[in-house]
């Protein structure tokens, strides 16, 4: 049986299809004070699979109470499926103005610490194109990254001119490379990207020639859009044809939309790993083969 968070209930609904699997029926609950209660008071059967993108802070809440709650009706298996996992990016100490050093005393890993919360309702984890693989590491039972990047070839148009498969960095490249795979034509290149702190990026555009030609941008995730944005009105200077942004998780914090609309965006596409407007494909069929 599916239970889903309140931040996923589509991707459940869509899992219980592929799956052929009954939708359980989960309330939530505010009381004055702010806590919240999750539960599943119909839920019966020996296997309950969680599905809960942990977007906020509740979400993580409603997530640990959905997991006893399985519990208590006595499922002999939990599996949670954390389509993104928030606090993943955490991966290090992040001590300011030290990113790129060790680790840092009185500072947590924080992507470590939810992991471990996790860990204690379930007896299997699965999560979606997690920033880093090795996120899987810190959890202390089974966990594995499950990559729905090929799907993001599904939305986009069918007659992409001679298109380019741009990641933002070296490091997304593989996501690029999938996307183009899936899409079934295309050359894949990336920008050269520097961090020099936290919050400042300078990037530069590839060798890669763009006249004339239609760009997809592709990320693991999109949240302030800042990156994305400068990386697509670096294009602009080069005569480039029509650019479409792509991401697995479709965060978009406060006016990201707004800023990629500015910079020439065509159109964004993501999956329902974050729910919204731009959640044009589900991650479901790729989540399904991995259950």
């Amino acid at each position: 049986m599916i239970l889903s968070g309140s931040a996923s209930q589509s991707l459940a609904a869509a899992l219980a299809d592929e799956l052929d699997e009954p939708l359980a029926s989960v309330a939530y609950r505010s009381f004055p004070d702010g806590e919240l209660l999750a539960s599943a008071p119909g839920f019966q059967d020996d296997r309950a699979v969680v599905v809960a993108s942990t977007v906020s802070s509740d979400a993580h809440v409603e997530l640990l109470q959905l997991q006893d709650a399985a519990r208590e009706w006595g499922a002999e298996e939990v599996v949670t499926v954390l389509p993104y996992m928030g606090y993943a990016r955490q991966d290090r100490p992040l001590a300011p103005g030290k990113a790129d050093e060790g680790p840092t005393p009185g500072y947590p890993v924080s992507a470590r610490a939810v992991a471990r919360a996790v860990s204690t309702g379930t007896d299997r984890v699965l999560t979606v194109n997690p920033h880093e693989d090795a996120v899987c590491d810190f959890f202390d039972v089974p966990a594995e990254p499950v990559d729905a990047a090929g799907r993001l070839a599904e939305p986009l148009p069918s007659e992409l001119v001679d298109p380019v498969f741009l990641s933002p960095d070296d490091g997304a490249l593989d996501i690029a490379e999938t996307v183009r795979d899936a899409y079934g034509t295309g050359t894949t290149d990336y920008f050269e990207k520097t961090r020099l702190s936290d919050t400042e990026v300078e990037m530069r555009p590839s060798d890669t020639d763009v006249a004339g030609r239609d760009v997809v941008v592709t990320d693991d995730i999109i949240a302030t859009g800042s990156t994305m944005s400068e990386a697509v009105s670096l294009l602009g200077e080069r005569d480039v044809g029509d650019v479409y942004v792509t991401c697995v998780h479709p965060v978009l914090a406060s006016n990201a939309r707004t800023k990629l609309a500015r910079a020439g965006v065509e159109a964004v596409y993501g999956t329902d790993t974050v729910e919204g407007a731009v959640s044009a494909v589900s991650v479901a069929p790729t989540v399904a083969d991995a259950l």
